[in-house]
């Protein structure tokens, strides 16, 4: 089976080469020339762990892994080809934009020349897949094509092995022969008995953004019972141990900490509302989580605010959206550190793989070599993402050189009785 993937993006790329894993032969193709210059030599654009050996295994070994910029070429005997774009939030509305998704199926439509399913991998609003095949119509004879709804459910940070040890395979198709070509293509699951939820095409567009939204649920959720926490003198950590006990609430996504953010949850959630408005669905709930989640750091940066002295310096740990990627995609560490860099403070920051991607973008803060220059005379730590290198850091040492011993642990990591024995005001999160 000869699989092409269109979009070499973190969708796309960690597609390719799982499957290349699982013994496909594929090809990703993009526009980029330089992208794709740089991945034929084994170079990622992202930072994702077990990746470069991914590339490097299927690129020199078994060869079973190409790139391209000839989308025409590269679906030559094509068995079945993915759409994995991007999907960003409009400008100036929450719907999704769909525009490389259009592009890219009229593109596949021009070089269709036998039998192939047509596979839309990137996040989509339902009935996107449903105008794929509309597009494709134009030019390819039905006999020709399918189309196929194969949401992803990647996590940054864990994307191989949620690819390869996934809890589900969703499939929205038409048709038993496209159907059954799905389930081939994922047989090599099969040993591990993950279960394959095949449905129609517009339920399985569905599934996705539902998911995420009540993921994000959860994040809101367990953040304003955090903000009670604090209020009455509770222990947030220890209310969400006791819910996460009950298996009918789980215990993953009840971590109180500064909000959701990445490139995933905040555009899905505004494009699932948007989309229900347009069936005359008012998804009141997934509004709620939404405005929670923006109100959150605006909350967050007034307690440190209050807990601190105007025109201070603050030492930020933590720049991406969260540990294990260098993504900065509505991170809530940077929304943090624009807020109060507003508000008069100096922000010296340090991320163990997100520094070049921020530098890119926001020049106004101090970059650090290491976490303990960024902590090095301030007037306060901010603990923003969970880094393990964050996690066992030596603050009587590092109590030596700041100007004030405040931590504000946004994520939880530290025991705040042992801080304050050694001198340290410590503020957690919903404690």
């Amino acid at each position: 089976m000869k699989l092409v993937i269109v979009g070499s993006g973190y969708v796309g790329l960690v597609t390719g080469a799982c499957f290349a894993e699982f013994g496909y032969k594929t090809i990703c193709v993009d526009t980029d020339e330089k992208r794709i210059s740089n991945l034929n030599l084994g170079k990622c654009p992202f930072y994702e762990p077990g990746m470069d050996d991914l590339l490097l295994k299927h690129l020199n070994n078994t060869k079973l892994l190409s790139f391209s910029s000839s989308l025409k070429e590269s679906m030559i005997d094509a068995d079945i080809v993915f759409i994995t774009v991007g999907t960003p939030s409009r400008r100036l509305e929450d719907d999704a934009d769909l525009s490389y998704v259009w592009k890219v199926a009229e593109q596949i439509s021009l070089n269709i020349k036998k039998y192939c399913l047509v596979v839309t991998k990137s996040t989509v609003p339902v009935g996107t897949t449903k105008h794929v095949k509309k597009i494709i119509e134009k030019k390819v004879i039905k006999e020709n094509f399918d189309v196929v709804s194969n949401p992803e459910f990647l996590r940054e940070g864990s994307a191989i092995n949620d690819f390869i040890r996934p809890d589900r395979v969703v499939i929205g198709t038409e048709n038993k022969k496209s159907e059954n070509m799905m389930r081939e293509l994922y047989r090599p699951l099969y040993l591990r008995e993950t279960p394959l939820v095949s449905t129609s095409i517009e339920t399985s567009e569905i599934i996705k953004y539902a998911s995420n939204s009540f993921l994000a649920t959860k994040v809101a959720f367990i953040n304003e019972i955090a903000d009670l926490c604090e209020a009455v003198g509770a222990n947030v950590q220890d209310v969400s141990k006791a819910m996460g006990i009950d298996q009918r609430i789980g215990s993953k996504f009840l971590n109180a900490g500064p909000g959701y953010g990445g490139s995933c949850f905040p555009k899905d959630v505004k494009a699932f509302s948007s989309t229900a408005k347009k069936y005359n669905i008012n998804l009141s709930i997934v509004n709620a989580v939404h405005q929670s989640n923006q109100e959150r750091i605006n909350n967050i940066a007034t307690k440190i605010i209050n807990n601190t002295n105007s025109n201070a310096t603050l030492g930020l740990l933590g720049l991406s959206f969260k540990p294990n990627t260098d993504d900065i995609r509505e991170s809530t560490s940077i929304k943090l550190a624009l807020l109060l860099k507003n508000n008069g403070y100096t922000i010296k920051c340090y991320d163990p793989e997100a520094m070049e991607n921020a530098k890119k973008e926001f020049s106004s803060f101090a970059y650090c070599e290491t976490a303990i220059d960024a902590c090095n005379k301030t007037d306060a730590i901010i603990i923003a993402t969970e880094w393990n290198e964050f996690r066992a850091l030596n603050f009587e040492t590092i109590g030596k050189f700041v100007n004030d011993k405040k931590i504000f642990d946004l994520r939880n990591i530290y025991n705040g009785n042992e801080l304050e024995k050694i001198g340290y005001k410590y503020y957690g999160t919903g404690k």
